[in-house]
């Protein structure tokens, strides 16, 4: 298929000012200006990376989502950004997700293939990449090990989480908490349960956190320390700062619980639709633990149940938008705005009620595409949309080749910031998501999805699935088995294998 401009650059949503960049675009022009004038990249730019934990990537204004609430920080940032409608995160789940999006490498070759995981020895980051005059900063979950411990090339910590204490590697760690706990206890409030670790110790449980007032909670919290952070950056010493929250994740409850109506949902085809026979082993055996144990406290016997976790999902997101805007406002009280990438995205996606689903850990593109907008001030200050595959192992090679380094060949990834100078030189690429199961390796698997809108997952000891994504958005029909698909399937199982010797992953796939 014969790829035109069009299929990579998306003008059907621009806003004027990128209407206008679009038409250099089609004619073969590189966008070097912006409506108000492009200032020449600094000497050592920063990178503020502002992400969160289990975002969806249509619930965001720039995919055309009118319903989400979200005017401060998503709203603006989505006018003035590159933005990319079809980001795949390397693996739909926590751990290894972080694990590429911080090193640039595919989980089989970082090393934290599940949840809990830690990196292989030897393994970087992206703030170890960094000249050593750079104030690298990390707050939030890391979810990498070791959590309340500066580490990677990271000298600036705030931890936000205490449930995962019992994977800490020394013992000694165990005597201390997070700074979120401690904010809490300052304020007066009690811990409430008692954690799984050797210690025994009392901590707060996601479920009480979740239901705090706004000024409590993670996010508000992450927002005042990376205020700080901020204001005393105005000494214009290069930085770094990862903002990482917890929400949108389960509970799925929050503050702003009410804020938007569950019957104004949106709901594509998919959404409280049971999935069919042919669905995966691991949606079956999430479907059975729903019939008999609900979801997390939340009632799914109907539609509108469903409908009420999506607002409450929405509800977290909006909270997002709000901590997220106060952070913006501090790097422009900063002065250093123009010096600064911004860029958001997330782990991985969530179910969010679609096949009757909750959470991640699927190929669905509900769980394994993510938003993704990078602000870059000297290429753009107008909104350029991209409608071809991208996967976030690209992220490290990109935001160091923006920040001008290169380390082409030390990972996985490559560096998309060429195609940022220069949108019209987009080439589409098919890219792959992989699936390790910690616990069931028979359940792994991994998936292409194509640049001309098809999906193929292959699995250890699964039936395949191949979904149209043009026609079929909702991944329903698995068209695997069609005489008419053979030669598709044929050449996207090659591509697979291509692309698991080309990254040493030896994870064996079957075939119908």
């Amino acid at each position: 298929m014969k790829h035109t401009r069009r299929s990579f650059i998306r003008t059907a949503t621009l806003g004027s000012a990128a209407a206008a960049l679009a038409s250099h675009l089609k004619a073969g022009e590189a966008p070097n200006v912006s409506p108000k004038g492009l200032a020449k990249r600094p000497a050592r730019p920063n990178l503020l990376f502002l992400w969160t934990d289990q975002h969806r990537g249509d619930v965001v204004p720039w995919a055309g989502n009118t319903a989400l609430k979200a005017p401060k920080f998503f709203s603006p940032l989505g006018g003035r950004s590159f933005l990319f409608h079809r980001t795949y995160v390397a693996q739909p789940v926590c751990t290894p997700s972080r694990g590429s999006i911080m090193t640039g490498l595919w989980p089989h070759n970082h090393g934290a293939i599940s949840n809990n995981r830690v990196f292989n020895p030897g393994v970087r980051t992206i703030a170890e990449y960094l000249p050593q005059e750079y104030a690298t900063a990390y707050y939030g979950k890391w979810h990498l090990g070791d959590e309340n411990n500066a580490q990677h090339g990271f000298r600036d910590w705030r931890s936000i989480e205490d449930l995962y204490r019992r994977y800490y590697k020394n013992p000694e760690d165990l005597k201390r908490f997070s700074d979120h706990y401690n904010f809490l206890v300052e304020r007066g409030f009690p811990p409430d349960k008692t954690d799984e670790d050797p210690s025994g110790a009392a901590v707060f449980s996601r479920e009480m956190a979740a239901a705090l007032p706004e000024p409590y909670t993670k996010l508000a919290f992450l927002a005042s320390e990376a205020e700080k952070f901020l204001h005393a950056r105005r000494d214009g010493q290069p930085f770094i700062l990862h903002v990482n929250s917890l929400e949108p994740h389960p509970p799925t409850y929050g503050p702003l619980n009410e804020l938007h109506d569950p019957a104004a949902m949106p709901a594509g085809p998919a959404f409280a639709r049971s999935p069919d026979q042919r669905v995966s082993k691991s949606a079956r055996k999430q479907l059975e633990n729903y019939r008999t144990k609900g979801y997390k406290n939340h009632p799914i016997a109907t539609g509108h149940d469903w409908r009420r976790l999506r607002a409450n999902y929405y509800g977290l997101i909006s909270m997002v938008d709000n901590a997220y805007a106060r952070i913006m406002r501090a790097l422009e009280a900063s002065g250093q705005a123009d010096n600064t990438i911004v860029v958001y995205t997330s782990d991985h996606g969530d179910m969010c009620g679609d096949h009757t689903l909750m959470g991640k850990g699927y190929f669905y593109d509900s769980s394994a595409a993510v938003p993704l907008a990078i602000h870059v001030p000297w290429l753009s200050r107008s909104r350029v949309d991209f409608n071809t595959p991208i996967s976030s192992v690209d992220l490290v090679p990109t935001m160091l080749d923006l920040m001008g380094i290169d380390i082409a060949g030390q990972v996985d990834g490559v560096s998309r910031a060429g195609s940022l100078r220069d949108p019209a030189s987009w080439k589409p690429e098919d890219i792959c998501v992989e699936w390790t199961d910690g616990g069931n390796a028979a359940e792994n698997g991994r998936s292409r999805v194509a640049a001309d809108g098809w999906k193929l997952n292959l699995y250890q000891d699964d039936a395949p699935e191949l979904f149209d994504l043009n026609t079929d958005p909702g991944e329903i029909h698995n068209r695997y088995a069609e005489p008419a698909q053979r030669d598709r399937v044929k050449r996207m199982t090659a591509e697979i294998h291509a692309w698991q010797q080309r990254t040493r992953d030896s994870q064996p796939l079957a075939t119908a």
